[in-house]
């Protein structure tokens, strides 16, 4: 039985596991160790996740979602054609795919698994991670924040000397920032400070915006294939602009029937879009450095995630910080090997048994007080602060405000907000007491916060009564009927047989081309569908790899017309190509 790291992503998601003496990253099904956290409904009622249903977000952008994951531990529901979901019971479907490709590789079953997860997640958003797990099939007892995974594995694998670092974590849909103290084999999170709606998302909408305002076009008038066609394109221009060999510009076609519409992007064009998402980075690391006494002597600055690779923004941080940040190789693979030497660090891997890391709270931690009886909004009585190194404790005293007050009721909070209502609610304790004269009885409540982000209350009566609970989102309670029934609904959907990605990426990536184009491109397409339908009828296996091959070759011609420059006369479609 394994243990296994994942990395839930936004945009892609990661499997790892500790063995022979080193993280070992997992590939799925088409050999690759991303999958897309991309799912889609099929026609047949079954699930499709990761690269070929990405395809589908342009073809069936009806029945197909993507990043959904900065909507975790709220209610919002999403639509897949005549279905609805909660933002976990996707994630679950994801983690569901991770799970079965994981097994299919190990040829075993996974016994437990730990999952990253941003820093300033909530204990809702944590919860709902923890919940996606379950409906997958998976334990998880132990969460770990991405930008401390991060480091983790940044420090292990270079192995270099004493140092303050910061980790800055800026992915597809969320950002943190980490401020990490390294010493011998101790790697101390001091500080961590984040925006969970803040990432790479938001760059490709700025270029997306700029390019409707460029053409006169109006986002809300375009179709939901139109959109998706934009929003990828706008991920792929960005990246072209900052791959080893800096392409000067990069360009943007949009085809609405006889209509072609273009935006051409440069890197100076970018950084302008970028400097809002810019100014809002700069206000998480100022929070982080801001909680942490002597944080602006940082030795490096250090760069994961999969929008880390951004020219722009290695810039940007680099006039932030008077010299340019380092790029981990891989930047978006890190946060899951991190993952994976965690899952050996807890499986006691002897090559690990050194190591020792520590975390802290993202959120302080109180209850809601009074200042007196005419106090009609209550404020919060911290009792942890965010930043306190887990495992974390306090207590305080607490006195009654009426004469012959019986009871003292404490509803217990997490986040910064002055006022008690500004924050999330996570339960509540109550303690008798003996009735005597205002403030002379009293509660002693203490808080108790583990590394596991499991928080334990307890409050002690100046009468004696004594009580004390876990604070656990019940959500997460065994037997519940919310639980239950979400268990069942997931347990219901079949995920695509295995053995058949490849085909079915082939397959939607000839359909997504299909769906864009028009005239003689779309006929070739319409030609490969037809083909590569009959071949995986027929079942000859040789016939059935070939038609692979030939897929994978026509199928890139098609690309390049696709996104070819339309004010470009140097191209031109061949039908013998």
């Amino acid at each position: 039985m394994a243990m296994i790291g994942i990395d839930l992503g936004t945009t892609n998601s990661l499997a790892c596991i500790y063995r022979n003496g080193r993280a070992e990253l997992i590939p799925n099904e088409l050999g690759e160790y991303k999958t897309s956290s991309v799912v889609s409904l099929m026609e047949d009622g079954t699930i499709l996740v990761g690269a070929a249903a990405k395809e589908r977000l342009i073809s069936h952008p009806e029945t197909t979602a993507a990043s959904f994951k900065v909507w975790m531990g709220t209610e919002r529901s999403i639509s897949l054609g005549t279905r609805s979901f909660k933002p976990e019971e996707l994630s679950s479907l994801v983690l569901k795919q991770i799970l079965q490709d994981v097994q299919r590789y190990l040829g075993e079953p996974v016994e437990e698994a730990i999952i990253s997860v941003p820093a300033y997640f909530n204990d809702n958003q944590r919860c709902a991670t923890k919940l996606a797990a379950q409906l997958a099939g998976l334990t998880v007892k132990r969460l770990i924040n991405e930008p401390s995974a991060a480091a983790l594995y940044h420090r292990h694998s270079t192995g270099g000397g004493d140092s303050r670092m910061m980790v800055i974590d800026f992915g597809g849909g969320t950002l943190d920032v980490s401020i990490v103290e390294c010493f011998e084999n101790i790697i101390e999170i001091t500080a961590i400070a984040g925006n969970n709606r803040l990432g790479g998302n938001d760059i490709d909408h700025a270029i997306v915006t700029c390019f409707c305002e460029q053409n006169g076009l109006s986002m809300e008038e375009l179709d939901s294939s139109a959109r998706s066609v934009l929003y990828r394109q706008a991920e792929e221009v960005k990246i072209a602009l900052s791959q080893p060999r800096n392409a000067p510009e990069a360009t943007i076609v949009l085809r609405q029937g006889e209509d072609k519409y273009s935006l051409t992007l440069t890197n100076s064009l970018l950084r302008q879009l970028c400097e809002p998402v810019f100014r809002k980075v700069r206000e998480v690391i100022t929070r982080a450095m801001k909680d942490r006494e002597h944080a602006d002597k940082i030795d490096d600055v250090i760069l994961v995630g999969g929008s880390a690779r951004l020219t722009v923004f290695g810039d940007y941080l680099e006039e932030l910080f008077g010299r340019r940040p380092e790029v981990c190789s891989n930047p978006d693979e890190t946060v899951a090997l991190g993952v994976g030497l965690c899952a050996g660090i807890k499986e006691r891997a002897e090559e690990l048994e050194d190591i020792v890391m520590t975390d802290v709270c993202p959120f302080s931690l109180g209850v809601a007080t009074y200042n007196d009886n005419r106090d009609k909004n209550p404020h919060m009585a911290f009792l942890i602060q965010r930043s306190s190194m887990l495992p974390a404790s306090h207590q305080d005293n607490f006195y009654t405000l009426s004469d012959n007050q019986q009871r003292l009721r404490f509803e217990i909070y997490q986040g910064e907000g002055y006022y008690a209502s500004e924050n999330l609610k996570l339960g509540e304790l109550e303690v008798r007491v003996p009735p005597a004269p205002a403030g002379r009885q009293y509660a002693t409540v203490t808080f108790t916060y583990d590394i596991d982000g499991i928080l334990h209350v307890s409050a002690r009566s100046s009468g004696g009564d004594y009580r004390d609970r876990l604070i656990l989102n019940p959500r997460l309670q065994p037997g519940g009927m919310a639980l239950q029934q979400a268990y069942e609904r997931i347990s219901q959907i079949r995920l695509a047989a295995q053995g058949t990605q490849e085909d079915q990426m082939l397959l939607e990536t000839a359909l997504r081309i299909h769906a864009q184009t028009i005239g003689e491109c779309r006929e070739q397409a319409a030609e490969l569908i037809q083909y590569f339908e009959r071949c995986r009828a027929d079942g000859d296996p040789i016939r059935l790899g070939k038609a692979r091959r030939e897929m994978k070759k026509r199928l890139a011609v098609l690309e390049i017309y696709l996104y070819a420059d339309p004010l470009s006369e140097e191209f031109r479609f061949d039908d013998d190509e």
